[in-house]
């Protein structure tokens, strides 16, 4: 959320510099993120000055643009040809007179001449706010204040007018309160009284509301039919209103705080919004059919013209408001396409209300509509300053467009939204707190952040919240508030901390998580944490079963709203996003969930994924850099399943639409995992133009079916080991993991290890064979090993390849 400096200190009085605002703000819970002058570089702009349009008369050759007469001082009008849309007479604009230089946006500078345009000759140029440098506005020329003198250099306004210090919150959701200027004001002279530093908070006034004139009777008629969900509608009519631009000074601020300025009345909805934190909305009231304002829900499949232009279906839960003819507006959340506020508009009706929280969270994100009004009204806005805002725009409109009352202030509030009641128990809070704070010190912070106090005890204290506080509704809650205000810092450490240890006796998934996230950390791979929430076009494009997936009832975005079904897509997003910056040897793995819709009921499946891609390793002057491969990712999983004790596991082709090429890891029939080569079409879709290697592991399952398998430490033997290769030739059909698991269960105590290291497949052998080359490492531990005895060990070996797998010896 920003914060203008300026805007907020017309609520608070302090002497206290920005930064020091920013550090109390933050320790209150108020993070400030950031603090920023917003005082541009301006161009020095010499030779604009403030003109008066005095007449102006259609182009005679252009259909776009107008020819102007402007006075700016030096006695002589200048004609002057402009194609800017909101030009008017009798406005004050500023004109840059022939000879001014200005800086074009790509930061080089032109001259202002005499020129011809169309036929019609022209003596400068009439500037839009971008042209000077003042702000990104160009959608028409800068409408200055009436009340600025003819001629006066532009570059003495700009000084006057755009210095200020933003401030940027990061705002939790639960703190409505702080969702405003006077909001964040409230909550810092709170702090400050705790501190003891001078302040003076401003209260809101509407005192002059009363002496306003008012006229007959509000034509308005206001009817709601669906009460829970509006408890509270105020409506006010004002007529006789001039739509034309907002005061500079409304202007910089709504500005500074990243708001476009657009005509006086949409600019004082806003500036209320941001002020007191209470959404507004004015109805061009020569608009409303009927004459009459109807707040009820729609039939489902009912069809409502956003303000956006887009035509959209209810779903029959969404609060609308009507008139005689349909919806006009969708409650708390956007208006409608035909009852906004234009330049011809002479006359409003002016919405000020309590809409409830939940139905305007779930239209809104039915609809993927998030405005300032939604974020506000769907987390809870104050009900007791909906007449106080509805007042305070009205007076803005009177003195800003000429505005004139009709009638009184229509309020429709049957069931007054009564304050929260709870009770505060002092040892709790000493408890909570870990020390005791004054008691006269805890009624002051209280009463600092309007919590009244009802009646009091030597134990306790009665409380009364008000609504504004929606996150205020526990016991602890309160002390939660009066730790914030009188300083977390505060807190001394305790110099013991007493605790129980529990004993779990249940196997410790954790820790073997993080002992392969280590094991991989160091064969170079980097931790990946991706969100579960992706798009719904991803099922196309991995060839998911659309069926099975699991859909969000109130996604956070259109883009978001389905449940991963695999770990691959965000891991695809990593690769492609690294790639694009020239990195391109990708080594990836990522612990998570994933999500399915079965028969009975939605599933979650813990999940491995691997991902590696580019070359095994960086390229130096000693490694010139191979290529990852399959069984390079194969040699990763493999390394985990030793880890976890897991062995004798099956390897069975496996075919599916992600992968080109894959194998499925089995271990007595339960299917552990897969790996393979990363299908080129899906690939392509990803913008990834290099080979993919993947890897998806049931991480549930291999804990599970892990042994109490814990790494071991022996001494180093003293004695020899012994090498010996063999060569055979098999079919080809033959996997090395097949020989491999064979061996395994030979059982023999001298067999260490056993590797793979040479295939050949060529016209030099027999149809249908392949050769491998295998290495095997013979020791025993206690003494040296005889010839005889590692005879033996390779006479076994050769017997056991010869009858399960018909291999023969290769010389």
């Amino acid at each position: 959320m920003k914060i203008s400096y300026n805007w907020l200190s017309s609520y608070i009085k302090t002497d206290l510099e920005v930064q020091k605002i920013g550090e109390i703000l933050t320790n209150t819970g108020l993070e400030v993120e950031a603090i920023e002058n917003t005082a541009s570089e301006l161009q020095e702009l010499k030779g604009v000055v403030v003109g008066k349009v005095i007449t102006l008369e259609k182009h005679p050759n252009a259909d776009k643009l107008k020819v102007a007469t402007v006075d700016v001082g030096i006695g002589e009008n200048l004609q002057i040809v402009c194609g800017a849309p909101n030009i008017a007479e009798e406005q004050k604009v500023p004109v840059a007179t022939v000879g001014t230089v200005l800086k074009a946006g790509d930061g080089t500078s032109f001259t202002i001449k005499e020129a011809k345009l169309r036929g019609v000759d022209s003596f400068g140029m009439i500037c839009s706010e971008a042209e000077l440098g003042v702000s990104d506005n160009h959608d028409g020329i800068w409408v200055l204040e009436p009340a600025y003198k003819i001629g006066t250099p532009i570059s003495e306004l700009i000084k006057k007018t755009n210095t200020d210090t933003l401030i940027e919150i990061g705002l939790t959701p639960n703190r409505t309160d702080a969702m405003s200027h006077f909001g964040v004001a409230r909550d810092l002279h709170a702090a400050l009284n705790v501190l003891k530093q001078k302040s003076e908070l401003v209260p809101v006034s509407t005192e002059s509301f009363d002496n306003l004139k008012t006229s007959g009777k509000n034509p308005i008629e206001i009817e709601i039919k669906n009460p829970e969900l509006a408890p509270r509608y105020a409506g006010l009519y004002l007529e006789n209103i001039e739509v034309k631009s907002s005061p500079d000074w409304l202007q910089e601020r709504l500005r500074t705080i990243g708001l476009n300025p657009i005509n006086n009345v949409v600019d004082i909805t806003n500036y209320v919004l941001h002020d007191l934190g209470q959404p507004l909305h004015a109805f061009d009231a020569g608009k409303i059919s009927g004459k009459k304002i109807i707040v009820q829900q729609l039939p489902a499949g009912t069809e409502f013209t956003t303000l956006d232009g887009v035509n959209r279906k209810l779903n029959g839960s969404e609060l609308m408001i009507c008139d005689a003819n349909g919806g006009i507006c969708m409650a708390g959340i956007y208006g409608g396409m035909n009852s906004g506020v234009t330049e011809t508009t002479k006359s409003i009706f002016l919405e000020s209300a309590y809409f409830d929280p939940v139905s305007v969270r779930k239209s809104s994100k039915s609809h993927g509509l998030n405005t300032d009004s939604s974020f506000r009204f769907e987390r809870g806005v104050d009900p007791n300053l909906t007449l106080t805002a509805l007042k305070k725009a009205a007076m803005m409109l009177v003195e800003f467009a000429g505005a004139q009352i009709v009638g009184e202030i229509s309020d429709f509030y049957p069931a007054p939204i009564e304050n929260f009641k709870t009770v505060l128990r002092y040892h709790k809070l000493d408890q909570l707190l870990g020390e005791r704070l004054h008691r006269e010190q805890v009624k002051g912070i209280l009463e600092s952040l309007d919590i009244q106090i009802i009646s009091e005890s030597n134990e306790t204290l009665e409380l009364s919240i008000p609504p504004y506080r929606a996150d205020v509704l526990r016991e602890v809650d309160v002390i939660e508030e009066i730790l914030r205000i009188y300083g977390y810092n505060k807190i001394k450490t305790p110099a013991k901390i007493s605790f129980t240890p529990v004993k779990n006796t249940e196997k410790d998934a954790q820790k073997i998580e993080n002992a392969i996230a280590q094991t991989l950390i160091g064969r170079g791979f980097h931790e990946a944490m991706n969100n579960s929430v992706v798009k719904a076009g991803y099922q196309q494009i991995y060839g998911l079963d659309e069926s099975k997936s699991v859909k969000l009832l109130n996604p956070l975005s259109s883009d978001l709203s389905i449940m991963r079904q695999s770990m691959l897509s965000g891991l695809l997003e990593n690769t492609a996003y690294n790639i694009n910056r020239k990195t391109s040897d990708i080594k990836l793995f990522e612990f998570g969930k994933i999500y399915n819709k079965t028969a009975e009921g939605h599933q979650e499946n813990y999940r491995l994924a691997i991902l590696m891609s580019g070359n095994k390793s960086a390229e130096n002057w000693n490694n010139p850099g191979a290529k990852a491969n399959f069984f390079t990712l194969k040699g990763a999983v493999s390394e985990i399943l030793k880890r976890l004790g897991i062995s004798e596991i099956q390897e069975k082709p496996f075919v599916n639409t992600v992968y080109s090429d894959a194998l499925s890891i089995e271990i007595d029939g339960k299917e552990l995992g897969t790996l393979g080569i990363v299908h080129k079409n899906i690939l392509k879709k990803a913008d990834i133009s290099q080979e993919v290697f993947f890897a998806e592991l049931n991480w549930e399952l291999l804990v599970k079916i892990s042994s109490e398998f814990r790494l071991k430490f022996k001494e180093i033997s003293k004695f020899p080991s012994v090498n010996r290769d063999l060569a055979l030739l098999i079919d080809k059909t033959i996997l090395y993991s097949e020989l491999y698991n064979s061996t395994q269960k030979l059982n023999i105590s001298l067999l260490k290890s056993m590797e793979l290291f040479d295939v050949y497949e060529g016209d030099k052998l027999p149809e249908g064979k392949k050769s491998y080359a295998m290495s095997f490492v013979l020791q025993n531990e206690e003494k040296t090993l005889s010839d005889v005895e590692i005879e033996n060990v390779m006479n076994e070996l050769i017997r056991n390849f010869q009858q399960n797998f018909n291999a023969e010896l290769r010389n």
